[in-house]
């Protein structure tokens, strides 16, 4: 059984965020006795498939979702049955896998950049204010990491590419197509293609979506009034 403390440590000796998610958010799961555990960033869920937003902006909307509500309010760690009754939350989330949920804030500069999810099937006990408690604590180790390390990662990733692909980079956030950006840039749109391809094995990306979460850093002021947690 891990300790919350092994926990702080892990944390903070997590060198990536990929390191983190393999590393730390697993043993997190273990913690808590959870059945699902993820780590999410809002700047990362603000470019997912086009086919992905529609769904995900109503699921995980404050209107939509007292959970997404709460941590965007108070910055502060919740379970669903501190906001809703068991009724109405099955309405909400009626996956048999999300019977029980509870959720943390990551903060960066006074913002909500992301979260920290964990849920229980209904077989297991509801989530309590031991369970509250520990979370938060965690999200304050999480919420540091990220200050400290999110930004040199991404610096790092940046650098690794050349001027040119960083300008195609930057078109492609901008929602621009492959023939539009050799259209701006004044070179072929196979050219565009080609650049791509060595950009997706730099970054260890496969899709457009990847790269932008990758290499840039968009803390949306409203990010935390769209996006919260999907495990």
């Amino acid at each position: 059984m891990i300790t919350i403390q092994e926990l702080f440590t892990a944390i903070h000796q997590a060198p990536t965020e990929q390191a983190l998610r393999q590393q730390v958010i697993p043993s997190l799961g273990q913690y808590f006795f959870s059945t699902r555990q993820g780590l999410f960033f809002f700047d990362q869920l603000a470019v997912l498939e086009p086919q992905l937003q529609q769904v995900m902006d109503r699921a995980l909307s404050i209107e939509h979702n007292p959970v997404v509500r709460y941590i965007t309010e108070r910055h502060a760690p919740v379970h669903e049955s501190l906001v809703t009754s068991p009724k109405i939350w099955r309405m909400i989330c009626p996956r048999l896998d999300h019977w029980h949920v509870m959720a943390g804030p990551l903060v960066s500069q006074g913002r909500l950049v992301g979260a920290v999810g964990l849920t229980r099937e209904q077989a297991k006990p509801a989530f309590d204010t031991q369970d509250l408690a520990d979370l938060s604590a965690i999200c304050l180790h999480l919420s540091t990491w990220v200050a400290a390390v999110k930004p040199q990662e991404n610096a790092k990733k940046r650098e690794c590419l050349t001027p040119r692909e960083l300008e195609i980079a930057e078109l492609v956030a901008s929602g621009l197509t492959n023939a539009a950006i050799g259209k701006e840039l004044w070179i072929t749109e196979n050219s565009v293609k080609q650049a791509l391809k060595r950009m997706f094995r730099k970054l260890e990306v496969s899709s457009r979506a990847e790269l932008v979460a990758q290499i840039f850093t968009t803390t949306r002021q409203d990010a935390g009034q769209h996006y919260n947690l999907s495990l």
